[in-house]
């Protein structure tokens, strides 16, 4: 019964962090949706294909199930799954993400959450495993990489929210204020010296 409870609770908590990582290109320019927004490239765009590819690989190879996407061998792993090629369209990206759903959806609904699993890419002793702590490890990467996406949509164009229908308008005015208040918070903790 606890089972049964974990793995439907784990699964719909990735469902909800898939659709939430996709939402974050609504709306967006080409440019917006691939352009680098840190120091170390990270864009919106490539958050949603490394989370792809992240997901094919933990419920497709680590339970001999490989995806039917083509992946690169995890060896020649080189940051390609962290951004969009030129040739590469946002249709194309999307596209293998939700395909990717459906055969990691498969693979969580087929199995048991003792199913065995191995990680050739994990150290010793970690690389035999199971469902369950593969739902919870891809689960946080999701998560991790949708909150990645919050930030960066935000920097954009000031979008907040984890689904369109909890999302508040954007009242600028209230917003200075409310960050002025944090900022004299900081200063006030800790005073720039001269």
């Amino acid at each position: 019964m606890i089972d049964e409870f974990a793995k439907d609770n784990l699964h719909g908590r990735l469902r909800r962090d898939r659709k939430a990582l996709l939402w974050k290109l609504d709306g967006l320019s080409e440019y917006d949706a691939r352009r680098p927004l840190t120091a170390t490239g990270t864009n919106l765009l490539g958050l949603v294909k490394h989370v792809a590819t992240v997901e094919a690989r933990y419920f497709g190879e680590v339970f001999d199930r490989p995806s039917p996407e083509p992946l690169p061998r995890w060896q020649d792993h080189n940051g390609s799954d962290l951004w969009a090629a030129e040739d590469e369209t946002r249709d194309q990206i999307i596209g293998f993400y939700r395909r990717t759903w459906e055969h990691s959806d498969a693979t969580i609904n087929e199995l048991s959450l003792d199913a065995p699993g191995h990680v050739p890419w994990w150290p010793e002793p970690h690389p035999n495993t199971n469902l369950f702590a593969i739902m919870v490890h891809v689960l946080g990467e999701s998560n991790r990489h949708a909150g990645h996406a919050d930030i960066l949509r935000e920097g954009i164009d000031g979008r907040t929210g984890l689904r369109p229908e909890h999302e508040n308008q954007i009242d600028e005015e209230a917003r200075g204020a409310y960050r002025a208040k944090i900022e004299h918070a900081a200063r006030s903790a800790a005073p720039i010296k001269a």
